[in-house]
């Protein structure tokens, strides 16, 4: 009973595991240069997903309406290019609502200022909670760390 337990129980964290944000895509219309509303910054596969552990994470949360988060985007779509498979995604519009997974993250990690971006490590202990614009230099440091 014991092994077949368990094996459920990885069989689930694999399903969670492959839910991952997936094939992210910049929105091609973004005005870089105004706080205009121009639709979801990121779209892709999987967007409602939340944290998994046994991986690093990175999470961004952005309302659509922020020249600086637009610009967090355009990084968060290179990262995510760089680290796909080893790390999990994980795009928090605030303007689309947030999915069952996310509300955790929200509640814990965003303060009020947009885009935050967090990397967790496997263990789910933040490395990296920071309000504002961040360099992907920044983060693909945190990142290569978390995968060591």
């Amino acid at each position: 009973m014991r092994s077949v337990l368990a094996g459920m129980a990885f069989l689930l964290l694999a399903c969670c595991c492959s839910m991952a944000a997936d094939n992210l895509r910049l929105n091609q219309k973004l005005d870089y240069s105004s706080d205009s509303h121009d639709g979801p910054l990121i779209t892709g596969d999987h967007m409602s997903a939340g944290v998994t552990y046994g991986k690093p994470n990175y999470i961004i949360i952005y309302g659509e309406g922020c020249y600086n988060s637009k610009r967090q985007a355009r990084r968060t779509v290179e990262l995510w290019e760089k680290y796909k498979g080893r790390v999990q995604f994980v795009v928090i519009d605030l303007d689309n609502g947030l999915s069952p997974s996310q509300e955790p993250i929200v509640k814990e990690h965003y303060q009020g200022s947009i885009p935050h971006v967090v990397v967790l490590d496997a263990k789910g202990k933040a490395l990296y909670d920071k309000a504002g614009e961040v360099e992907e230099s920044v983060i693909s440091s945190t990142l290569d760390k978390a995968l060591q």
